[in-house]
């Protein structure tokens, strides 16, 4: 039987796994070698959760939990041994960076919750945990990073957080909880780029 703490340490590995994809994809937009692919896809993956980690007074959690490298290293070799069909889809980057906000938005509030973080504290780390590690490989593509665009992406990232912490208060499981929050971030950012959705700029 899959209990809430082993639903939320598989989904963390998941998230680490998909953004891991994400980075060293993203390596395709520049012309770099496999190893700044691979240190763009380590990044990506630890970056948002080490520094929810820190904020937190903890260990960032790769440090002591060799799983994590392991499912960054197996993100890092699929996206480097497929990446012509991977990166051939349509948006393939959108959805594997989508797919890995979801994931850590949700674990990244409830972590928080776990050390006692207050509720408003605990959505914004929800935020950084997913939202850091992209930010800080576009710094080293030299990029600006979605978070400083008017893309629907931190928002959407805000919006599952506080429907996690709705139906946790609702008292639903939470496991129920978590899934049906991933599930906004993911819905809300997809939505977002299909249709072409901004948040407006100022003036």
């Amino acid at each position: 039987m899959i209990t809430d703490a082993n639903y939320f340490y598989l989904s963390d590995l998941l998230g680490t796994l998909f953004f891991a994809i994400s980075g060293t994809l993203s390596a395709k937009r520049k012309d770099i070698d496999i190893f700044g692919a691979a240190f763009l896809g380590f990044v990506t993956a630890i970056g948002g959760g080490s520094m929810r980690d820190i904020f937190l007074n903890l260990r960032p959690v790769w440090v002591n939990d060799s799983n994590y490298l392991i499912a960054i290293f197996l993100g890092i070799l699929i996206a480097i041994v497929f990446n012509k069909q991977l990166y051939g889809y349509y948006r393939t980057l959108t959805l594997f960076d989508a797919i890995g906000i979801s994931f850590f938005t949700i674990l990244g509030v409830q972590k928080s919750l776990n050390y006692e973080s207050n509720t408003y504290a605990a959505i914004i780390f929800g935020m950084f945990t997913a939202v850091c590690g992209g930010m800080t490989r576009d710094v080293l593509l030299n990029e600006t990073p979605l978070i400083f665009k008017k893309e629907v992406y931190a928002t959407a990232c805000l919006g599952g957080g506080l429907t996690y912490i709705l139906l946790v208060h609702l008292d639903l499981d939470l496991s129920w909880a978590a899934f049906i929050g991933a599930a906004v971030v993911f819905l809300i950012r997809m939505t977002a780029v299909k249709y072409r959705l901004y948040l407006p700029r100022l003036d």
